[in-house]
C-alpha cells in the first residue's frame, strides 16, 4: 500500500519548492464521494475545502461523472475554431443566469486566465493601461493577474505594462476605518477612492476589479451595498467595474447567486471558475458584446471550453439550480454561523467570523489585540484534520482559517464538522 510518506516524498522530489502541502503532516486525496474524501492509507475526511472551494456539489456526483462520461465517449477535444454544440448550450446559459445584458462569454482554463483576459479586454476597450484593484485582493499567479494582486505572501512580482492603484476595500479587521459602522465605512472607503482617482491617476481609468468577498484573502467581506458605492463613482468616470466572482458565484453566498448582488449593481464584466466545473477545469469572462467584442485581433481558446469541461459545467449548474443550493447555502451558513458565534465569542485567540452563506472563516490572532497568530492556525487546520474535517488556510498573514462545505451539505454532515471545529477550538484553549 502507498503512505502518505512516500507520496510526501516523491511529491517534494518531482513538484518545485514554492508547492507545498497544506498539513504538518501532508495528506493524500485517493478518492470521494459526497462530502467526504479518503486518503491512499484509508483514512476518512469530512471535506470542507473542497479543492480550494472548487468540488462544489459534492465528490463523484452522478450526474456530473454521467455527462463526463457520455462526453468522453463521444469527443473530449475540439477548441473554439470548431462549432462545439456542449460550448455553445453553456456559453448559453452561463449569460442567462450572469445578470449582464447582451452577454457573450469567453472560456479559459483558469480563474488566472479569466482574469488576465478580462483586463486585456477592459484596457482594449477603454484604451488605457491604468486599473484600479482592492487592497488585500488576489486574482491570479500569471503576469498581469500578479500585478492587480495585493497579497504579498502571493505576489512573485508586480513587473508589468498595467498602471495599478490600489484601493480600500473589505477587510475591516486592519482598515484605518474599522472602528465606523456599515454606512460610515463604506463611506471612507468611497472618499479614498475619490481622492486616489484625483492624486495617483491621469484620469482615464480602464476599470476596476474586485472580489465581493475576498477569497484567498481570508473571506474578507465588505458591507452590502459596499460596491454599489463605489461604483457609482466608477460610472460618472466610464470606468468598467469587473467581478471576480471566482470563489463567490453559483449560490455559495447563499442570499444572493452571484457575490455582486449583494450591492444592488450589475457588473460591466465578470469573470468565474472553480465550482461550476466540480472539478473539472473549467473558467470564462462574462461581458457585454460591445466590450468583448472590442478584441478584433485573431484570437482563440485550445482548452477553454472544451466540450468534457463544458459537459461537467452544464451539469452541474443544472444541479445547482434544480435542487436550491443557493437556498441549502443559505440555511447551512445561517446553522454554522449561529453555532460558532458563541464559540468565537469566548476565545480571546479568534478575532473574529465573517463571511456569508456556505463561505466563512475565522482570524486568529494574538490574544489582546489583532496581531497575527499564523501558528494558532496551523495548530487549528491539524487539529480539525486529527478530527476528521478538512478546512482551508489563508489570509495575508497565513492566520485564517477558510470554512467551504459542499453547497449540498446535510444538517447531520455539518454538525459533523461544526462539532469537529468547536472541539478543535476548546482543545487549543485549554
Amino acid at each position: 500500500m502507498t503512505t502518505n510518506a512516500e507520496l510526501l516524498a516523491r511529491y517534494r522530489n518531482a513538484l518545485p519548492s514554492f508547492c507545498n502541502p497544506l498539513h504538518s503532516e501532508p495528506i493524500s486525496i485517493d478518492r470521494g464521494e459526497g462530502s467526504y474524501v479518503y486518503g491512499v492509507e484509508g483514512d476518512k475526511y469530512l471535506d470542507w475545502f473542497g479543492g480550494v472551494l472548487t468540488t462544489m456539489i459534492g465528490h463523484s456526483n452522478p450526474e456530473v461523472v454521467k455527462a463526463v462520461q457520455d462526453q468522453a465517449a463521444k469527443v473530449m477535444h475540439t477548441s473554439t475554431l470548431y462549432l462545439s454544440e456542449p460550448m455553445i448550450r453553456f456559453a448559453e446559459e452561463v449569460a442567462a443566469v450572469s445578470g449582464i445584458p447582451d452577454a457573450r462569454v469567453f472560456f479559459t482554463a483558469s480563474g488566472t486566465e479569466a482574469n488576465d483576459t478580462a483586463i486585456m479586454m477592459a484596457t482594449q476597450y477603454r484604451k488605457s493601461n491604468e486599473v484600479l484593484a482592492m487592497r488585500n485582493s488576489y486574482h491570479g499567479r500569471s503576469f498581469s493577474s500578479q500585478a492587480i494582486t495585493s497579497h504579498s505572501s502571493w505576489t512573485v512580482q508586480n513587473m508589468s505594462g498595467l498602471h495599478v492603484n490600489f484601493v480600500q476595500g473589505g477587510y475591516r479587521l486592519r482598515s484605518p476605518f474599522r472602528s465606523l459602522d456599515n454606512d460610515a465605512y463604506t463611506t471612507a472607503c468611497v472618499e479614498d477612492l475619490v481622492q486616489l482617482l484625483h492624486m495617483n491617476t491621469a484620469g482615464n481609468v480602464a476599470a476596476m476589479i474586485a472580489e465581493p468577498i475576498q477569497g484567498v484573502g481570508g473571506f474578507a467581506t465588505p458591507p452590502d451595498g459596499f460596491f454599489g458605492a463605489m461604483k457609482k463613482e466608477l460610472d460618472n468616470r466610464e470606468i468598467l467595474f469587473i467581478s471576480d466572482e471566482v470563489q463567490t458565484g453559483w449560490g455559495r453566498t447563499g442570499e444572493n447567486f452571484w457575490g455582486y448582488q449583494a450591492h444592488g449593481i450589475v457588473p460591466d464584466m465578470l469573470t468565474f471558475a472553480k465550482g461550476v466545473g466540480n472539478g473539472i477545469t473549467l473558467a470564462g469572462v462574462v461581458a457585454r458584446a460591445e466590450i468583448m467584442d472590442s478584441i478584433t485581433a485573431l484570437s482563440f481558446s485550445t482548452f477553454g471550453g472544451n466540450p468534457l469541461s463544458t459537459a461537467a459545467g452544464s451539469a452541474t449548474l443544472k444541479y445547482v439550480l434544480e435542487n436550491d443550493l443557493q437556498g441549502n447555502a443559505k440555511r447551512m451558513g445561517e446553522r454554522l454561523h449561529a453555532r460558532l458565534a458563541p464559540v468565537i465569542d469566548e476565545t480571546d485567540w479568534i478575532a473574529e467570523l465573517r463571511g456569508r452563506g456556505l463561505m466563512q472563516a475565522i482570524e486568529t490572532v494574538h490574544p489582546g489585540g489583532i496581531e497575527p497568530d499564523a501558528a494558532a492556525s496551523a495548530r487549528l487546520l491539524d487539529e480539525c484534520k486529527s478530527r476528521g474535517l478538512l478546512v482551508g488556510k489563508g489570509g495575508l498573514y497565513g492566520n485564517v482559517i477558510r470554512m467551504a462545505p459542499m453547497l449540498t451539505i446535510t444538517e447531520t454532515e455539518l454538525d459533523e464538522g461544526i462539532d469537529a471545529l468547536i472541539a478543535s477550538i476548546q482543545a487549543l484553549s485549554s
